[in-house]
């Protein structure tokens, strides 16, 4: 090799280190900027939704369940505990919007545990970014599940005759309180990830926490057709609270202390639930 060419490696390296910062003098702030935070997340919230496109297969749940549970349970128990199924569409369009809220949102823990699994987050965790960034963009970006989950069930409801009382403020202000309520209950699920072993495992944690909350709750029979002891259970349900501020909103219009304290426990399960699954995921990552 000419002497010239050994010369310009030399200088091409010797340009490329002086361009190189060492470690201890790189001035990179302990903790990002409330700005960085939001920009940050709001990338991982569009990488979200890029995957949902090219992955549509993630909405059949949010698309295929409000059609069948909506008509599924008004045509089969609409008789028996309402006498009609127009009697029953207040009771039971409100629940399944609730559950299925609940179920869109156990999909996020799994969907979250499979990225770890592949060791997608290895990478987010190489790169300066806020640590809760990686977790506040899926989670925003499944809102987007929720609201097609939300306003499927009410367009089966109302093409089956479901006329809400609260016309359209009522259905709107309600339509929001599952949303949020669905955002809220995803990062429970969404701890779930960080702590269980494999996505099929939040997948059985989940269904063991879904099932009972759902079916021993006010979703799809009345309270006072239970045992006493039931009733118990199911007056402290937090999911029975949040169906029934939603239908004081949708059939009647009101805006009751029960709306207030579905809002209050979303927001208590938001403040506990969003550090500890940031605090497991930092440390499972």
């Amino acid at each position: 090799m000419p002497e010239k060419s050994i010369a310009a490696i030399r200088k091409e390296v010797l340009l490329v280190s002086n361009l190189i910062i060492p470690a201890s003098e790189r001035q990179l702030r302990a903790r990002p900027t409330p700005k960085e935070t939001f920009t940050e997340s709001a990338a991982m919230g569009w990488r979200a939704l890029i995957k949902m496109r090219r992955n549509p297969e993630q909405f059949f749940d949010v698309i295929i369940q409000p059609f069948l549970f909506t008509a599924m349970f008004a045509y089969i128990f609409g008789g028996a505990i309402s006498g009609s199924v127009q009697d029953y569409l207040p009771i039971v369009i409100t629940g399944i919007l609730v559950q299925t809220a609940l179920t869109a949102c156990m999909a996020t823990g799994v969907q979250l545990r499979e990225d770890m699994d592949k060791g997608v987050f290895n990478r987010f965790r190489s790169l300066p970014m806020a640590r809760m960034a990686p977790l506040v963009g899926p989670m925003t970006a499944d809102v987007l599940r929720y609201a097609i989950a939300a306003t499927l069930t009410l367009l089966t409801g109302f093409l089956m005759g479901y006329r809400p009382g609260g016309w359209f403020w009522g259905v709107a202000a309600g339509w929001v309180l599952v949303v949020f309520s669905g955002w809220s209950l995803s990062w429970i699920f969404a701890w779930l990830g960080t702590v269980a072993r494999s996505a099929q495992a939040v997948q059985g944690i989940g269904m063991m926490i879904m099932f009972p909350l759902t079916f021993l709750s006010n979703a799809f029979v009345p309270v006072e057709s239970m045992p006493g002891w039931l009733q118990w259970f199911v007056n402290i349900n937090p999911v029975s609270l949040v169906i029934s501020a939603v239908r004081d909103l949708m059939n009647d219009g009101a805006f009751t202390m029960q709306v207030v304290w579905a809002v209050v426990g979303c927001i208590v399960v938001i403040v506990i639930f969003a550090p500890l699954a940031v605090r497991s995921y930092s440390r499972k990552v």
